[in-house]
């Protein structure tokens, strides 16, 4: 039986074309431990914390793949969930495969074009710790498309979708709802909506994550994307490490109702965001 609900992110991983400096990089950044796993499809590395899974390093099979962190979003049936995706109008990139005992996955992406993972338990069930430092707390779709991507998603794992605050402001079980945004224009999306799981209450406390809209303050070049945040015990300091391991900020760190929180690239320049939930207000 999965561990996570249909629609729920369950897993992320990092491509990268050096595994050796990746493993440097976070493992001094979150603390993380490594071991190497052979499939039928290749190796991986585990990244563990505590001795739990909370992320994978995969080598970059052609080196003209982007280097990137990847979501993946929970299926009961994988290959209905391929099925749907393309009646939504997206597009399946890789169609859904056995990896050995552990996974059924597949890759796709949404009509925006931000790619995401499906991922369909074996024995291995996805994230067996989040929430916590050193782990997964958050993921965003970052999109120009807000209509066909709002629709996509509700189609595709039954969002309830809800306005919220201004973007790359991630909920993590804030302890109140935050204040009402400002209506929208009448019939346009709002900026940026929280995504509920099918069954659950349409409110941050329940969110799993959410969509954001690229203005124009988003250089023309960056294709619409997943950005996936992992919870530390200090941003500033997460920040100057970082750095000092050959990393780059992004955006810099900025207090908001869930955390204090920053956009930052690693060492081989794959993107993702960290945020202290300790300083949410």
């Amino acid at each position: 039986m999965a561990a996570f609900a249909e629609g729920v992110p369950c897993w992320a991983d990092v491509l990268l074309s050096d595994l050796a400096a990746g493993r440097r990089f976070y493992g001094e950044l979150f603390g993380w431990t490594f071991q190497e796993i052979a499939t039928g499809y290749g190796t991986f590395t585990r990244a563990l914390l505590g001795g739990k899974d909370v992320a994978g390093l995969v080598p970059k099979p052609d080196g003209r793949m982007p280097t990137v962190w990847n979501i993946y979003f929970a299926a009961q049936d994988a290959a209905a969930t391929a099925v749907r995706i393309r009646e939504a109008g997206g597009r399946v990139i890789t169609p859904p495969v056995w990896i050995d005992e552990f996974c059924v996955m597949a890759t796709a992406a949404d009509p925006g074009g931000a790619v995401f993972g499906i991922w369909q338990a074996g024995s291995h069930t996805g994230f067996a710790r989040r929430g916590t430092p050193g782990s997964y707390g958050w993921t965003e779709v970052h999109t120009r498309q807000p209509r066909a991507v709002d629709a996509f998603y509700r189609a595709v794992f039954g969002y309830e979708m809800t306005p919220s605050v201004p973007p790359s402001v991630p909920p993590s079980a804030p302890p109140s709802a935050p204040p009402s945004p400002p209506p929208p224009v009448e019939g346009a999306p709002a900026d940026v909506v929280l995504w509920t799981p099918r069954g659950e209450a349409p409110d941050p406390r329940h969110a799993i994550g959410g969509r954001v809209v690229m203005g124009e303050e988003y250089p023309a070049v960056l294709p619409a994307h997943f950005l996936t945040y992992f919870v530390v015990a200090d941003c500033d300091q997460s920040l100057r490490t970082a750095h000092r391991l050959g990393g780059r900020v992004l955006k810099t760190a900025e207090d908001t109702p869930y955390g204090r929180f920053a956009v930052l690239a690693d060492n081989q320049g794959a993107a993702f965001a960290v945020i202290d939930t300790s300083t949410a207000g």
